[in-house]
Order: C-alpha cells, then sequence, then structure tokens
C-alpha cells in the first residue's frame, strides 16, 4: 500500500483554470494504485510533504516549499493537490490506515490475549521506528484538520483506539483482572507514542528488543496488581493530612 492508495477525490483545480489527474484515475477496483507515472508521481509528493512538514510543522510550511523539495512548479504541484491540508490529511489517513492493516493481519496469527497485546505493541513500535517523520507529523499535527477531513481522520483513530481497548478487554476476562481499560490503553499508548523523540539506534536496542521490554513493563503492571488503597489514604477530592511541625503546632 503506497502513500498514493487512498480515497478518490474529485479533479483538482489547478492555477491555470484546467483540470487535474484524480486519484482515483491511479487506483485499482480492489483499492490499490495502479503502477502509472501519476501514481508513483504522486507517492513521491506525499513523501517530499512529509518531511517538509516534518522540518517545518505544518503552519510553517507553504505550498511553494512543498513544490521545491518535490522538483516541481508550483502549477505542477497543483496537478495532484488543491492544498496543503489536503496533503496532511492524505498522510495522517495513509499512516493510521497502514498502522491498522497490518496489526488486524498479525492478529490473526495468535489467540492468546497475552500474545495478542504483545503483537499490537510490537507493530506500533517497529512501525514508528520506521517511519519517524510521518509519526511525527502525525502526533505533532494532531488536532489541526478540521471539517469533514478532520471527522474522517478521528473516526480512524478511533477505530485504532478501539481496537487496543478491546485487546485489554480480552485479556482482563480472561485473566479475572479488575482495571480500567481506558486508562490502561491511555498509559500504554503514552508510553510507545514517543518513541521517534527520544530513540537513538546507536544505544537503545530494535525495534522488536524495545517492544518485547515495554511490553514486559506493561504487562507486569496489568498483570500484577498492587493491593488495595489503605482506608487511611486521602479519598478522591480529599486534600492529604498536613504533616506537623516538630514542635508539635499545626500544619506547615
Amino acid at each position: 500500500m503506497t502513500l498514493a492508495s487512498l480515497e478518490s477525490r474529485p479533479p483538482v483545480s489547478r492555477p491555470d483554470g484546467r483540470k487535474g489527474q484524480t486519484s482515483s484515475s491511479v487506483r485499482k477496483s480492489g483499492g490499490e494504485p495502479r503502477d502509472t507515472r501519476f501514481g508513483r508521481r504522486l507517492s513521491k509528493v506525499l513523501q517530499h510533504a512529509t518531511q517538509i512538514f516534518c522540518e517545518k510543522g505544518y503552519e510553517g510550511a507553504s505550498m511553494r516549499d512543498l513544490s521545491r523539495a518535490a522538483g516541481m512548479s508550483l502549477a505542477g504541484l497543483y496537478h495532484y493537490c488543491a492544498s496543503k491540508e489536503e496533503l496532511l490529511y492524505r498522510i495522517q489517513k495513509h499512516t493510521f490506515h497502514t498502522i491498522i492493516e497490518r496489526v488486524q493481519e498479525k492478529l490473526e496469527l495468535s489467540a492468546d490475549p497475552e500474545e495478542r497485546i504483545r503483537i499490537f505493541i510490537e507493530n506500533h513500535v517497529e512501525y514508528f521506528l520506521a517511519n519517524k517523520e510521518s509519526m511525527k507529523v502525525l502526533t505533532h499535527e494532531d488536532d489541526t484538520l478540521k471539517d469533514a477531513r478532520g471527522a474522517e481522520v478521528r473516526a480512524i483513530k478511533r477505530e485504532y483506539y478501539r481496537i487496543c481497548l478491546d485487546l485489554l478487554e480480552d485479556l482482563r476476562r480472561a485473566k479475572g483482572l479488575q482495571f480500567s481499560g481506558r486508562l490502561a490503553v491511555l498509559g500504554l499508548f503514552g508510553m510507545i507514542n514517543w518513541i521517534y523523540t527520544w530513540h537513538n539506534p546507536r544505544v537503545d536496542a530494535d525495534a522488536k528488543a524495545l517492544a518485547r521490554e515495554m511490553g514486559d513493563l506493561f504487562l507486569r503492571g496489568v498483570l500484577n496488581p498492587g493491593p488495595p488503597p489503605s482506608p487511611g489514604l486521602a479519598r478522591r477530592g480529599e486534600s492529604p493530612a498536613k504533616p506537623r511541625r516538630k514542635n508539635g503546632k499545626g500544619g506547615v
């Protein structure tokens, strides 16, 4: 699946008033792009756009920056997309679709609840480390898209969240555990989403080893819950007791 294999769109309006070729013309009936010059060029445009958004941020990048990076004129760039918003939309949609498709394929290989969570973690870590620029754009431009395009990307993200939540709920039922699925999912994403900001291949483990260790850390916490909170601990919304001064008079 290439970056060009996204949904069809209406013809692009070029600055000269002519209509550009649509992305639907590079797709096969099954949804994959045809191996045409247009399809290959569109894929390259999206790769260059990812690099520019990663370096300059969405707001700091212009269509002229994108056209220069892609090695084409501004009018030529409009042949492939109508705006930088469309480019960001296509990058985000492609990225989430790819992660979801890959993890669904891998999850079919195991029925063990614990192993399936490890598969999810490994798939996520491998993709993030192999596509650091895309993941930076995805994370830093999380709420940039608005209206229908933003709603569509958010729906795909919710699908990914639901896959992870279902895996944890399966584990909870299989092991007879008690924990908040929502808290566990968000805690896991908090652990694995920011790898691209600190991972150094010269000193850190590769994706498989890193995923295995992160899986160990996460599952030890889920599978080995601590004792219930002591009745003496402060209840939610209450302030902890103030320590006394050494002279015994009041709090700090």
